[in-house]
């Protein structure tokens, strides 16, 4: 595997936002649109998503850096994770699995809850019965604890995950090369990453008090940008670059990380 160096606790929650924000700014029609196209494609399209959720956040991802660096950019650049589209694929599979496994469980609890319908409908045509209290509680108690553990697997699944489909399109990696390097990276920037999560959801929630448009119209293009200023942050230098060109001085993206290098 080629030797990619990542800085340690480099993650500035607020830098990613201004500068995220910054980004979106001076170039809102076109990071709109990419959003939305992105939201269409990994949101929208049942099934197909999984297979391209990794190509599309991908070509998103290389946009935004190229426009870090000032280089020139355009909407048509957003098909490029295409070209990387196997690798980039079997990354957003795999990074999908905890989603793949909370539809599977939640097509079964509908299933189960339709037939347990049918057949409390049929036992009340014979004889009336009362709910069983201990039972339901127990069900209850179950369910509120897997629940508890289901999400604290997303939430490492995902820090593991946070930077695996930018390294893969930017570097030649494999998936599995890219994966191990995302979660080596991932967790030794777990507080910024919990920081950084924090203040987009505060960012959500502003859009949402602005009757949601604001969700689509601000809040997920900043996020997009400020998940891969986090990004550029953490691996803010390449041997091999795609994009041949130096690598901007350290403070260029709104933070001080990569000046003690």
């Amino acid at each position: 595997m080629n030797n990619v160096e990542f800085l340690r606790g480099a993650i500035s929650a607020g830098d990613c936002v201004s500068t995220g924000w910054e980004l979106v700014k001076r170039r809102y029609g076109l990071y709109l649109g990419m959003s939305l196209l992105t939201l269409v494609f990994v949101g929208c399209l049942p099934i197909i998503n999984f297979f391209i959720m990794g190509p599309t956040l991908g070509g998103l991802y290389y946009v935004i850096l190229r426009d870090m660096r000032d280089e020139p950019i355009e909407f048509g650049m957003m098909f490029e994770g295409f070209k990387k589209f196997v690798p980039l694929m079997v990354v957003g599979l795999i990074q999908n699995i905890p989603g793949i496994i909370y539809n599977i469980l939640s097509l079964g609890v509908n299933m189960a809850q339709i037939v347990t319908d049918l057949g409390s409908h049929r036992k009340d045509l014979y004889q009336s019965s009362s709910p069983d209290l201990p039972i339901a509680g127990g069900i209850l108690a179950l369910v509120g604890i897997g629940v508890l553990l289901f999400a604290v697997f997303s939430l490492l699944w995902y820090v593991a995950f946070f930077f695996a489909i930018p390294v893969a399109m930017e570097r030649d990696l494999s998936p599995i090369e890219a994966i191990k390097l995302s979660a080596r990276a991932g967790f030794s920037n777990i507080g910024g990453f919990i920081l950084l999560a924090i203040l987009l959801a505060l960012v959500g929630l502003l859009g949402v008090i602005m009757c949601f448009f604001g969700v689509l119209l601000i809040s997920v293009p900043v996020t997009y940008a400020a998940y891969a200023v986090a990004y550029r942050q953490v691996f803010p230098y390449f041997e091999k670059q795609i994009f041949n060109n130096m690598p901007p001085p350290p403070g260029s993206y709104g933070s001080s990380y990569g000046q003690g290098l």
